[in-house]
Order: structure tokens, then sequence, then C-alpha cells
């Protein structure tokens, strides 16, 4: 008992007045009280980025009185969604286009704003998206800051300028409707050199670039080698590679206003150098373990 009686009839009266507001404050299955020590289990796939994302989630919401689990680093969609689906995790970080692709991969929404508003028309009923992040980790068209100066690339359909050019990518990037299709069907930009590069722009597809054995890459927007050589994104503004924003997905029955406030805060602020950013401090020199990173970012943003 919480307080002394002095008897046993006060005792018991005291115990059933606490299970009736127990039975009140969770009578409603929204949740939309969000009660500072409700319960929430937050998943991740598993690489270093979403692990952080998840950290990021999970520290704000207990800065707030949330009792969080984390069950992190459990593998691909095939193994979240289901998790989703049980109630084993309550929540993740995902990505707007990617999960849209989950479900309808014949979809042509291509913004973020159309992104999310198919991606929330084909999810589960018992599913829910928050507001997106700006955050992106997605493809891109990536250059040398000495060709991008070279030659003014600062867009997709500058690379008319150096046609014809090698571009390095993985094999898939030559059937992909942002890949070489998209390249010459949208941008008209039809002459170039195909270098497969199985690595999904990492190590060996960034060596490739700056030794100018191709001088374009398919390169992530959040890969830390994207400040630590110099490159340059290009921009897309036919949108033939459809947004990846950072997004909160929900079961709907973990759902309570204070918990959209919390994360809602966190999205608002997060940005795709930031998670530039954060990768290079967990994957580079320092190996920062991902709960630090994650908790130095929402103090410099002033979120705990």
């Amino acid at each position: 008992m919480r307080t002394r009686s002095t008897t046993l009839i006060a005792g018991a009266a005291a115990a059933v007045v606490a299970l009736g507001l127990a039975g009140c404050a969770t009578s409603d299955p929204t949740g939309s009280g969000g009660d500072a020590g409700e319960s929430i289990t937050i998943g991740s796939f598993a690489f270093s980025e979403s692990e952080i994302l998840a950290e990021i989630y999970a520290q704000a919401l207990e800065a707030e009185g949330f009792t969080v689990e984390r069950s992190l680093n459990l593998g691909p969609r095939q193994t979240t969604i289901p998790a989703l689906e049980d109630g084993s995790i309550d929540l993740i970080p995902e990505y707007n286009g990617n999960l849209l692709s989950f479900y309808d991969d014949a979809n042509a929404a291509r913004t973020t704003e159309e992104v999310d508003t198919a991606a929330a028309s084909v999810i589960p009923e018992e599913f829910q998206l928050l507001a997106s992040s700006p955050a992106e980790d997605k493809d891109a068209y990536v250059v040398t800051r000495a060709k991008a100066e070279e030659f003014g690339l600062s867009s997709i359909a500058d690379l008319a300028k150096i046609e014809p050019f090698t571009l390095g990518a993985n094999p898939q990037f030559t059937e992909f409707s942002y890949g070489l299709p998209g390249l010459a069907d949208v941008y008209g930009i039809a002459d170039v050199a195909f270098q497969p590069i199985e690595d999904f722009g990492g190590a060996d597809t960034v060596k490739a670039l700056v030794d100018d054995a191709v001088q374009v890459a398919d390169i992530y927007t959040t890969s830390p080698d994207l400040v630590a050589k110099d490159l340059v994104v290009l921009d897309d503004p036919e949108h033939i590679i459809a947004a990846q924003n950072v997004v909160p997905l929900i079961n709907r029955s973990a759902y309570s206003a204070k918990l959209e406030q919390v994360l809602d805060a966190v999205s608002a602020k997060l940005t795709t150098d930031d998670l530039i950013a954060l990768r290079e401090r967990v994957e580079g020199s320092e190996k920062a373990q991902a709960d630090v990173a994650a908790k130095d970012w929402l103090t410099e943003a002033g979120l705990i």
C-alpha cells in the first residue's frame, strides 16, 4: 500500500479507489492522455542509422516520463513489420518512400507530401504514421566538388554538360526508374557508360568517384563520406528519386497525444545533415555508442 492506514477497512477502500482510477486511466484504447509512465517498446532495423534514430525517439520519450523498452537491430521489414503487427514492438523509425514501396511498389508518388499521403493510405489499419522529418536517407547522384565547380553542376539536369560520362552504382541501377531509365527518359541524358559496383554507395563507390574512375556515382544522402570527401549531391528537380523521409511508424494501440507531441518535436528538428554527423560519430573513428550520440543530439537540439 502507498500510505499507512489505521484500519483494514480504510486500506481496502483505498485499494478499490486506486483500482477504479487505474481502470479509468486505461479505458481509452487510443491512450490519448499520454500519461507520464506510459510504456512503449521501440524497434529498429539492423543498421547503425536506424539504431541511432530509435535511441533518439527512446530518450526523447523517456525525458517526458515514458517507460521505454528497446528491441534494436531486428532486421529488414520482413521482420519489423510482423513485430509491429503482433505488438512485439510499438514504434519504429521508418522511411516513407521505402515503406510505401513495401506495400505498393507501383505507386508513382515522389515528393515528400505525395509519399506521406500515399503511404498513409496503404499501410495496415492498425498502423499510424506521424509527421515526417526533413531528414532523408535516399539514393542520390553525386559528383566531386572539383567536377561540380569545373562544369557548373548543381542538378541532375546539368549532367548533360559532361555527357558522355561513366556512372558507378549497384548493378540494379540499370533497371530502377530512378537509375539509367529515369536519367534518359526524364532528363534526356542517355550517353552514359555504366560501371557496376556492388557496395550500395560504400567505400568502393566513393573511391571510384574520387579517383575519377567514374564521374558520377549513386551514394546515399546520409553517407559520412559526403562530408569527409567533400562530395556534392546533385538536386533532382524532376523528382525521379522518391522521397525517403524519416518518419515514426506506430501501432495505433500505442498512440497517445503526448507521444505524438514528443516525436513531432524530434522530427521537426532532425535534418539530413544531422544524420550525416550522427553516422560519422558512430561509424567513423570516434566509434561513439548510438545512445551517446543520440543524447548529445537531443541536448544540442534543446529537446532534453
